[in-house]
């Protein structure tokens, strides 16, 4: 079972659908003993990142112990990170050596929305069967900047920011893989198969 955590930021019900279209299990979940026993986690977040990690703050020791695969997607990935710029400076759960900041204007129109691709820079079991060039679904105005030696994936946006990224059994992707068609479905379904090893 994949617990997916509920804790009152996120793109909860299409992620549990993908999940289950792709023949996983997955339940949405706040309670404690259930995250702790699962086979794997989602971190999912649309919104703001102080609120979100306001939000996590009863969550953050089971994130940072746990020993199973754990995906962060959209926010949730920016959560990974040591500290947003975002309406402050603020602690996220340094998962991810790095820092969340804004487009800068001179990218066009922020957010930065809908379908872009992705240029896969280091191979990983979650990226099994994509292709580099893909396209997968982005809504967001913060990108997190971090080390080469983190970054499974990069976009170009006007300037090129990194997509995915991943440590230990930590992955993130800053696009939305429910909503990236059959692209995105694949990488879950790569995770759902990490999972259940």
């Amino acid at each position: 079972m994949i617990s997916i955590i509920d804790y009152g930021v996120g793109n909860i019900r299409s992620i549990r659908k993908a999940i289950e279209f792709v023949g996983g299990n997955a339940i949405v979940t706040n309670d404690f003993e259930t995250i702790k026993n699962a086979e794997g986690i989602v971190l999912p977040g649309v919104g703001a990142f102080k609120p979100a990690m306001e939000n996590l703050k009863p969550f953050v020791d089971l994130i940072l112990n746990a020993d199973v695969p754990v995906l962060g997607i959209c926010l949730g990935m920016q959560l990974f990170a040591t500290e947003s710029e975002e309406r402050g400076l603020h602690k996220g759960l340094n998962i991810i050596p790095g820092r969340v900041v804004r487009f800068p204007n001179s990218v066009g129109k922020i957010p930065h929305m809908g379908w872009n691709q992705i240029e896969i820079v280091r191979d990983h079991e979650v990226l099994d069967g994509i292709e580099s060039g893909s396209y997968v679904y982005f809504v967001h105005s913060y990108h997190l900047v971090t080390e080469d030696m983190f970054v499974l994936t990069k976009t170009e946006y006007g300037i090129e920011f990194v997509s995915g990224v991943f440590k230990d059994n930590y992955i993130g992707f800053q696009f939305h893989p429910e909503k990236s068609g059959k692209v995105g479905l694949r990488i879950i379904e790569n995770f759902v198969k990490m999972c259940k090893r």
